[in-house]
């Protein structure tokens, strides 16, 4: 049994501004109902405004540089790596949460990559790293193209966020992670220097990516509202299984109405042959709420991975998403993230 781990800057100051200062909660008489209405003003926000609202699929030529005949990538956008507890290169920080022993080194995924078909992947810096990135920025090196990562800073450490926009300056970093699960290290809802950080992440062409369990949801409401044209990353479905009831979870769903949110299927537990019925309900859900063109994928790499336990976690993702069309599932599991997050991949 395998476990699943789990994500060209983003146009953000190019986003259409007519458009996302007209959003409004009801459609215009005529539109359409509300669903199809925030859809269009999805594909808009994240630079898809010349797409025609309706399946993913039907618009494949209207991706940056993707054509209908280009095959659509494969894209893991989200897996740690780590350097392990014995190199003095790459040392873990003070405060730490966890702090493993075993190496999963940028080398050991890109033969994995090659092994299982996965053409690109983003390397989201973990917490036992916090805000050091020199073994981020080393897997980016080592990926020579292939790799792209999401940073950690903190909107309440001192000088924690000076380093965010040299990083976004390299090229190859998409989103700033924040953390909401821990209650002893939670950011600063409501205060200035959370809107801060997201202010900061967005000026410098970022997203911005929320991993958080669902009873920490609301505080992160007023700024995804707020920075409407600022691409919001949804981890791990918003982790459902940590809310404490339906109407916790009920405000991640909601966040599918705001059309610069994108939600990740990833960690989903061991494969089995049978998903967990629990699991696949939360998947439907988030479907319904976002659609399938606002979901991307991540997971399956860690210390103990191979090409062969690599590819077997995609096809198990795969099985969540089985009754949709072909086109539908690649896109999915790359195509989505090449368009709304990964230009040029």
């Amino acid at each position: 049994m395998k476990k699943i781990i789990g994500q060209n800057n983003i146009r953000t100051k190019a986003m259409n501004d007519e458009i996302t200062s007209g959003i409004d909660a009801n459609p215009a008489p005529g539109t359409g109902d509300r669903r199809s209405f925030v859809k269009k003003a999805a594909l808009s926000i994240l630079g898809l405004g010349a797409m025609p609202v309706g399946s993913f699929s039907d618009a494949s030529s209207y991706g940056a540089g993707i054509s209908k005949t280009s095959k659509t990538p494969v894209i893991d956008m989200h897996l740690h790596c780590f350097a392990g507890s014995d190199d003095p290169r790459f040392p873990y920080h003070e405060q730490a949460t966890y702090k493993p022993a075993a190496v999963a080194s940028p080398q050991q995924l890109l033969v994995c990559m090659n092994g299982a078909g996965v053409d690109h992947a983003v390397v989201v810096s973990p917490e036992p790293y916090q805000d050091d990135h020199r073994y981020l920025e080393y897997c980016l090196d080592v990926g020579n193209g292939r790799l792209k990562g999401t940073i950690l800073v903190f909107a309440d450490r001192p000088g924690s966020m000076d380093q965010l926009p040299r990083l976004a300056k390299r090229g190859d970093i998409i989103a700033t992670r924040i953390h909401a699960y821990l209650p002893d290290r939670l950011p600063p809802f409501g205060k200035p220097e959370l809107r801060q950080l997201w202010k900061l992440a967005s000026d410098n062409g970022l997203a911005i990516q929320l991993h958080f369990e669902p009873r920490y949801a609301a505080g992160f409401e007023p700024l995804i509202k707020e920075f409407k044209s600022t691409p919001v990353i949804i981890d791990h479905l918003g982790r459902p299984l940590q809310a404490r009831s339906a109407e916790e979870y009920a405000i991640v769903e909601r966040w599918g109405d705001l059309p610069n949110t994108i939600i990740k299927i990833s960690s989903l537990g061991t494969i089995s042959d049978k998903p967990d019925p629990k699991l696949k309900t939360y998947v439907n859900q988030m479907i319904t709420a976002y659609g399938l063109e606002r979901m991307i994928y991540g997971g399956g790499f860690d210390e103990n991975a191979t090409p062969e336990s690599y590819r077997a976690t995609i096809e198990y993702t795969r099985s969540y998403i089985s009754k949709f069309s072909e086109t539908d599932q690649a896109n999915v599991l790359g195509g989505n993230a090449s368009r709304l997050l990964c230009r040029g991949w």
